[in-house]
């Protein structure tokens, strides 16, 4: 491979299936993306695309570079960690991946709190239901509630928290309260869809749900809050923001769950002075929750 950049070019190729989606990937034109492929299969004098109408399909020659470009990307983003990661200054840019309900209680204020005390650096906050890739530089540092297993990356728990049943002061005064034991027979129920969270199809904070009336289904933490709110049926929510809606109320208190925060970040990273300072100010606001 000539020029080393193009494994780029070729990835993106080849996990998006298209000219136009390794583009969007990469922040390019899609005949840039086009004349750099062209220039690796005549540098390598080897088809590594099948052009067909809808996408652009590996070859055999396609599948044998997969490996060695995969690797080329990992040594690249490698030395880019290192480098950052020598970085002793509170200054530059910190990507933290996190959820939208983490991020609304707890990252942005430490975000707020980061900016008073260290004005030079800058935050950027990724919110999405996948994890993002540390590895790939996707984020510094990833606030989520599973815990990775892989060595390259430094873990902490940074809280447990709770929690618990809620319906719309509306619905209650409707339909009344569910109650323990009766598996929700009479009710609706606001659930993520099964295949976002399978659990919560057997049971809401150990209440079994076999005899509720699945009302509503979503992918969205923020939609399953609003369908409760709007009165649609009761469901599980985390307690640090359900108590702060006004128009819901916590039924069944002892039914309960509880789930771990973990801050993830590669160990390159992990001792950079901007990221330990982030850290350092977000713990805290973990901390003072609980």
């Amino acid at each position: 491979m000539t020029n080393w950049d193009n494994a780029r070019f070729f990835l993106a190729v080849a996990r998006t299936g298209t000219l136009r989606g390794a583009a969007a990937r990469l922040g390019v034109d899609q005949a840039t993306v086009g004349r750099r492929i062209a220039a690796l299969e005549e540098a390598l004098s080897a088809r590594l695309f099948l052009r067909t109408p809808t996408m652009y399909v590996l070859t055999s020659a396609g599948e044998a570079l997969m490996g060695p470009a995969e690797a080329i990307e990992q040594a690249v983003h490698q030395i880019e960690r290192r480098i950052v990661g020598m970085d002793d200054q509170l200054c530059g840019t910190v990507r933290v991946a996190t959820t939208d309900s983490l991020g609304k209680r707890f990252v942005v204020p430490a975000i707020a709190k980061v900016r008073a005390l260290h004005p030079g650096i800058d935050v950027v906050c990724v919110t999405s239901p996948n994890m993002a890739n540390l590895t790939r530089r996707e984020a510094d540092i990833a606030i989520r509630t599973l815990r990775p297993e892989s060595p390259d990356l430094i873990v902490r728990r940074l809280a447990q928290l709770e929690t618990g049943l809620y319906a719309s002061r509306a619905y209650l005064a409707a339909r009344g309260e569910p109650r323990e034991g009766e598996a929700f027979e009479g009710h609706d129920l606001v659930m993520y869809q099964r295949a976002v969270v399978p659990s919560m199809w057997d049971a809401l904070c150990g209440e079994p749900t076999h005899r509720g009336n699945v009302a509503f289904q979503t992918s969205s933490t923020m939609m399953l809050f609003e369908a409760a709110i709007c009165g649609l049926g009761v469901t599980e929510l985390p307690c640090f923001r359900a108590d702060s809606e006004p128009e819901l109320v916590r039924v069944m208190r002892k039914r309960l769950d509880r789930f771990d925060v973990w801050l993830v970040a590669h160990a390159d990273l992990y001792k950079t002075a901007r990221v330990q300072a982030f850290i350092d100010i977000v713990a805290r606001e973990f901390e003072a929750a609980v």
